[in-house]
């Protein structure tokens, strides 16, 4: 079977995107998910997801690790779908869809930047060293001095496969603050098993992490990554961060064919 896929990159976090609104593709074939994501071998990418038919909201979100499972909720991905759903001419300028972590509203401008509403957190656990939170995938998050000689493959994996987290394991994110609402983030993605170049859930929860903790007190913060720049606004009342907007680019590289 011939399968069309599109690839999409959200600051260099990137996907292979499929229309899977005819219920075609074998989503329980998880060699074949972690094939396709293969950048050797295969198409390339961070992760697969499939925009399904949803009877409620204009579509539904499927992600997938590049390991070939179906994982949490990505922040980038759901970006990069919005932007697809536009391409595709199932949305306009906003839409509401579902994803494993619930509703999701979002809106995208003609210049393709989205701004993609999150789950409300409200538990965020402070520790000496580090925060854990979950913004609809879990993650660690810790303070780190010279980012740029931070070893995140091999202390990412310490922490993600530590006894901390057990055996579903967490995202790991070393931060270093720039400004007053500026961060420095570098992520290592459980499912990739290595840093990735940005992280949109991973972004999303230093910012929050960082508000908590007293390291800045806006509600709008810049979060450099190694793929570009995003932005995370929220409204904070009593602990419970809402209105969790997650904003940046989300492009189109290119369309092809692949034989599966």
């Amino acid at each position: 079977m011939e399968v069309t896929f599109y690839k999409y990159e959200g600051t260099g976090n990137d996907f292979v995107i499929i229309d899977n609104r005819k219920a075609f593709f074998p989503a329980d074939n998880k060699q074949l998910i972690e094939q396709l994501c293969d950048r050797r071998f295969g198409i390339g990418a961070d992760g697969l997801i499939l925009l399904e038919n949803d009877s409620e909201t204009d579509f539904k979100m499927v992600y997938f690790n590049s390991d070939g499972n179906q994982s949490t909720m990505c922040g980038n991905g759901g970006r990069c779908i919005v932007a697809f759903a536009k391409k595709m001419n199932i949305i306009q300028n906003k839409t509401k869809f579902v994803a494993i972590d619930g509703l999701h509203h979002a809106t995208i401008s003609e210049q393709g930047r989205v701004a993609l509403q999150m789950k409300d957190v409200n538990d965020v656990q402070v520790s000496p060293q580090y925060v854990f939170l979950n913004t609809g995938s879990p993650h660690h998050v810790e303070l780190v001095s010279m980012i740029k000689n931070c070893n995140v493959k091999g202390d990412g994996a310490r922490i993600r496969y530590s006894d901390l987290y057990g055996e579903a394991g967490s995202n790991v994110n070393f931060v270093e603050q720039i400004n007053q609402n500026t961060f420095s983030v570098r992520t290592y993605e459980r499912g990739v098993e290595d840093e990735t170049l940005s992280c949109g859930t991973g972004a999303t929860a230093v910012a929050i992490a960082m508000n908590k903790i007293g390291k800045t007190h806006s509600e709008n913060i810049v979060i450099f990554v190694l793929g570009g720049t995003l932005i995370v606004s929220f409204e904070k009342n009593n602990d419970i961060y809402s209105n969790v907007l997650l904003e940046g680019p989300a492009k189109f590289v290119f369309e092809g064919k692949i034989a599966i």
